[in-house]
């Protein structure tokens, strides 16, 4: 099972496109920080601490010595302490980092920590036969015009399309 350390950005995103069974329904080990679950609304830490009861979430408490050798290291300007946390949980785990994030997402590049974001979460969806590919399009459609990290980025655009081009013929 593939260990994955996910941001607040994925979680909302994975929430309001109504997937969050969906994607606790993955073949993942999901880890995130308790830093991540207090960026979230109290309805979205709601679900998300079913979540955790339910085993199919960890979440960490960073320790004093935790938070020691995360202000030891070098993270970048553009990086908040949630996302400092969550890239140092991924390499302490020597786990995957999720994120739409592109500052994490690079700064998880640049220490050869794997990353991947929604796209890859619904190649997972529709692989495992958890979405259909008619399904995963309408939600990826419904993101790419509710995210603006998405919205109007035609790199993003190429990567949707890609996509709904392969579900079509599913």
């Amino acid at each position: 099972m593939k260990l994955v350390v996910t941001d607040a950005c994925i979680f909302i995103d994975v929430i309001e496109l109504q997937l969050t069974s969906e994607f606790f329904g993955l073949e993942l080990e999901i880890h995130t920080t308790v830093d991540v679950i207090n960026e979230l609304f109290p309805h979205q830490q709601q679900l998300l601490r079913a979540y955790e009861h339910g085993g199919k979430l960890t979440v960490h408490v960073l320790t004093p010595a935790d938070q020691e050798a995360i202000n030891k290291e070098n993270f970048p300007r553009a990086l908040s302490p949630e996302d400092c946390s969550v890239i140092y949980i991924a390499r302490k785990l020597n786990a995957t980092v999720l994120s739409s994030d592109k500052p994490v997402r690079t700064h998880a590049r640049n220490l050869s920590i794997e990353y991947h974001g929604m796209f890859w979460i619904f190649d997972k969806l529709v692989a495992a036969k958890i979405l259909t590919g008619a399904t995963a399009t309408v939600k990826l459609n419904v993101l790419m015009e509710s995210n603006i990290i998405y919205k109007g980025n035609q790199e993003m655009v190429k990567e949707a399309e890609k996509r709904f081009r392969v579900w079509k013929a599913l």
